[in-house]
This record gives structure tokens, C-alpha cells and sequence, in this order.
């Protein structure tokens, strides 16, 4: 039996029934990282001896019978959220030493339902990307193809559970940043309701937009993640006090109760045909499940990605600001006098990308801009916002291409901006709205490479994303390829 190539609830089953140990389970998947890691380059800190460690504690809970369906699951954890005694970079200079004291409330209930932590997985600095280039650390690679890019700015999360570098990994989601390396690498990823996962240690990018989610295998694997993962924690005031169902309830196999709408303003010039195509198949698929397709309209999308490119900066650039070099991080040695520490500090620290942005949000925050540029952004937001609201008067989910492309090579957009933000335009509508949306696999592209569909829900209805998404995974075998590394 290869270990490393199952699902979660395959394996928690497995456990239950003790064909193996955790700690069987945990070594088999660290020969696996130790085989394909320098390939694949998905993580930035390995913790072998803790995870081992972790594992016998799952045995133990195992044997006194205190088993959860995460109990012995190792999983990779996105290097922006906070681990107790583990280094947490940013993917960045600033961060390469930083050693966080306690542990992100989603982590914690991770640890507390018996889940082990393999290591942390590379990003995009900051989370500010979209395909790992932009990690201190060197880019991660798609293990569908090793010169294209895994996607960002959860690249290193997808491609491990891509490459079965773990069983399961957390990412986080600004722009696009969990579905958009999920259609890129094969997999699903889950960006949940704004408000329904604690926020508490995930090191701020976007404070409006930020949202923890997982990357897996399958869909029934991101219920039982989710099942963990969402809840009320009063130290995140942008948590949401509402409960939160069990997700696996939702996975069935008909759709003979979901009406999907599918916007125009998302098929449209410059999409890859071979994305088209499989977003068109996947659409006649559902409507076989016993799905009802209607047409609507988002008519203000087309202002999604200047929206974004406003808000997201300005509030990098008011977070980001606490990196001055004097409490901790990275400091320039090169300080004369407090001002010069600042500056050489801060750009010494921090690499291009996240520079450009904190300009950018400086500038759109400064006087004289301000009403211009941030405060008109936030209006075109509450617009956008009101699409979804109106559409979903109509339909339960609305179905869409993940990216207008599949993955794209390394170094293709590192040089132009514009070209790298535009491929998130597809996910970047839902951030600004605050709903739920996940990305699964629907096709191949002539190239081999990996394409996804993304389905929104709205506010807190992840149960309608789990069902659509399940019945269409249960009726194809997209999720079932695996790449050849």
C-alpha cells in the first residue's frame, strides 16, 4: 500500500481500522518529501522530528480511543500562519528568523483534533502573488510540469498535496490565493465565508480580504478540514458568531435541488479555449446531475481587479508597517542614525513585489489621493458586493472558470505586473464580496496542464459548495490523475 497517495478519509479509515501506525503513516510521507522535495520545492522549514513526535500522540489518542477524522492526518501548514516554536517567514527576508510564541487558533484546533504538521509550506512573500516567484526562498514548481509555476500565493500548499508531499495542506486566500494554485496543480481549495475561520495568527496582507482555507485531494476531504477549521474565536473581531454545520453532511450526489448561474462577464475574450471547453463540459455535467442552469449578469467585475489592486495595497501598506526593524525581524546593520535604520530596514527586508505594493497603498492612502482612489475603491466594493447579493436571488451557486489560463511558465509575468494580476480576475470578485467559492479539477489542457472550476456560494452557504462540488467530483475522474514525478 503507498501511504503518501491517499485521501484523508481513506486514511483515517485505514487508522480506525490499524492496517498502519500514524507513525507509519508520518514516515512514509517524509521518504516521500525526501524523494520529490528538491523537485518540487514546496515547503520552506521541514519539522521531521516534530512531526514524528506528533504521530506517536496520535497512536496513543488512537488506542484510547479518541480518535477524530484528523487524528494521524499529516498536513503542510502555509508559512504565513503563526506556529509555536517553528519559524513563520512570509516567504521573507524580514521574517527568515522569526519565531512566533503561540499558535494560530486554526492550528490549535488542528493540534487539538490530533493532526500532525510536516513543515511549512513557501508562498509568495507576504502573500503578495500569484505563482511563488516571489518567495525569498526561490519559487516553488507545479508537479504537473517542473517549468511552470504552481500558482500563488499558496503555490508550496498545493503543490505539496499535488506532489503527495502530505495529505492535506492550509493556504490562504487575499485575491485567489487558495483556488488559483488549486486549478493550477490539480486540486481543490476552498476559500470559506469571510468571518467563518479565525484570522488569530495568520500574519496580515489584506486584513479585509484574508481568509485561512484548505487545499486537498478531494472535496470530502476539505469538509473534514473545514469541520475543524470554521467557528467563533473571540480573539479575531472579524469572526463571525454563527455555527458552523458539519460539512460532510452537505456531500451528496444529486444536484435535483441546486440552481447554478453562470455569468456572462466571466466567459469572455482572451479565456483559453481548452478552459472554455472544460468549463462548458463541466456545466452539462451538472445539468445531468439534475441541476437547473440559468444566465445572469455581475455587471460591475469588470471593476474587480483596479478595486482590488486599491484596497489590498493600502491595507499591506498600513499592516506592513510594523516592520521597522526594531522589535523584530530582520535589521539593517547598516543604521547611522534611527531614519537611515528605518529605510535600509525596510528595503533591504522586503523584495520587490511587496515594495510595489506598499507604494502603491501608501499612495492611495496619502492626502489629496485618498477620496480618489481608497474611498472610491470601498464603493465600487459595496457595488460588486450587491451583484453577488442580486444574482444569488436567482441561484444557489454561480459557476465560473478558476483562471482564464492554465499554469503559465516559470519567469513568463515576473517581468510585467499587470499580466501576473490578471490572472487572478476570475477569484478576485469573491474576495471583494467576502463569500465562500472553491476551485475542483474539471479538464486537462492540450498541454497536460491542470484546469479548475469555481463555484460561489453566498454568505455562509459553504454547504452548497460542498454538495455541487462533491456530486460533480463523484461523476468525473479529474481528481484521480495524478502527475508523474
Amino acid at each position: 500500500m503507498t501511504l503518501h497517495t491517499l485521501t484523508i478519509h481513506e486514511t483515517h479509515n485505514l487508522l480506525k481500522k490499524k492496517s498502519f501506525s500514524a507513525e507509519e503513516l508520518t514516515e512514509s510521507l517524509l521518504k516521500r518529501i525526501e524523494k520529490v522535495e528538491p523537485a518540487v520545492k514546496a515547503y520552506i522549514t521541514l519539522t521531521p522530528e516534530q512531526a514524528l513526535n506528533e504521530a506517536r500522540n496520535a497512536d496513543r489518542m488512537i488506542s484510547r480511543g479518541e480518535m477524530t477524522p484528523l487524528t494521524g492526518i499529516p498536513l503542510a501548514i502555509k508559512d504565513i500562519i503563526s506556529t509555536k516554536g517553528t519559524i513563520t517567514t512570509c516567504a521573507s527576508k524580514i521574517l527568515e528568523n522569526y519565531l512566533p510564541i503561540y499558535d494560530a487558533t486554526v492550528l490549535g484546533k488542528l493540534k487539538a483534533a490530533g493532526a500532525i504538521t510536516l513543515g511549512k509550506a513557501n508562498m509568495d512573500e507576504f502573500a503578495m502573488g500569484s505563482s511563488t516567484e516571489n518567495s525569498y526562498f526561490g519559487p516553488s514548481k507545479n508537479p504537473w510540469d517542473l517549468t511552470t509555476i504552481p500558482g500563488g500565493s499558496s503555490g508550496g500548499s498545493a503543490a505539496a498535496v499535488a506532489a503527495d508531499e502530505c495529505l492535506g495542506s492550509l493556504g490562504t486566500d487575499t485575491g485567489g490565493s487558495i483556488r488559483q494554485p488549486a486549478t493550477f496543480c490539480g486540486v481543490v481549495g476552498l476559500k470559506p465565508t469571510y468571518g467563518r475561520v479565525s484570522r488569530f495568527g495568520l500574519i496580515a496582507f489584506g486584513s479585509s480580504l484574508d481568509q485561512i482555507g484548505p487545499l486537498t485531494k478531494d472535496v470530502h476531504d476539505a469538509a473534514l478540514l473545514m469541520n475543524v477549521s470554521a467557528g467563533y474565536d473571540p480573539k479575531d473581531s472579524t469572526s463571525v458568531d454563527i455555527d458552523a454545520p458539519d460539512y460532510t453532511s452537505f456531500l451528496k450526489e444529486t444536484l435535483a435541488d441546486i440552481t447554478i448561474g453562470v455569468p456572462k462577464e466571466y466567459f469572455i475574450e482572451g479565456i483559453d479555449p481548452d478552459v472554455e471547453i472544460s468549463a462548458d463540459k463541466a456545466i452539462k455535467v451538472m445539468e445531468s446531475l439534475g441541476a437547473n442552469i440559468v444566465k445572469i449578469s455581475l455587471p460591475h467585475t469588470e471593476y474587480a481587479l483596479p478595486v482590488y489592486y486599491l484596497i489590498a495595497p493600502a491595507e499591506a501598506s498600513s499592516n506592513l508597517a510594523r516592520y521597522d526593524g526594531v522589535k523584530y525581524g530582520y535589521r539593517s546593520p547598516n543604521d547611522a542614525n534611527l531614519i537611515t535604520m528605518y529605510k535600509r530596514t525596510r528595503s533591504e527586508g522586503f523584495g520587490t513585489e511587496v515594495k510595489r505594493r506598499i507604494m502603491l497603498g501608501t499612495y492611495a492612502l496619502s492626502a489629496g489621493y485618498y477620496d480618489a482612489y481608497y474611498k472610491k475603491a470601498s464603493q465600487v466594493r459595496t457595488l460588486i458586493k450587491t451583484d453577488f447579493e442580486k444574482a444569488f436571488r436567482k441561484c444557489d451557486v454561480i459557476l465560473t472558470p478558476t483562471s482564464p489560463t492554465p499554469a503559465f511558465k516559470i519567469g513568463e509575468k515576473i517581468a510585467d505586473p499587470l499580466q501576473m494580476y490578471l490572472s487572478d480576475v476570475f477569484t478576485i470578485p469573491g474576495n471583494l464580496a467576502g463569500i465562500p467559492a472553491i476551485s475542483i479539477p474539471c479538464g486537462f489542457s492540450r498541454s497536460g496542464l491542470p484546469i479548475g472550476l469555481q463555484i460561489m456560494a453566498r454568505h455562509f452557504a459553504e454547504g452548497n459548495l460542498f454538495q455541487t462540488a462533491y456530486a460533480y467530483e463523484k461523476s468525473t475522474e479529474w481528481h484521480l490523475k495524478k502527475p508523474n514525478l
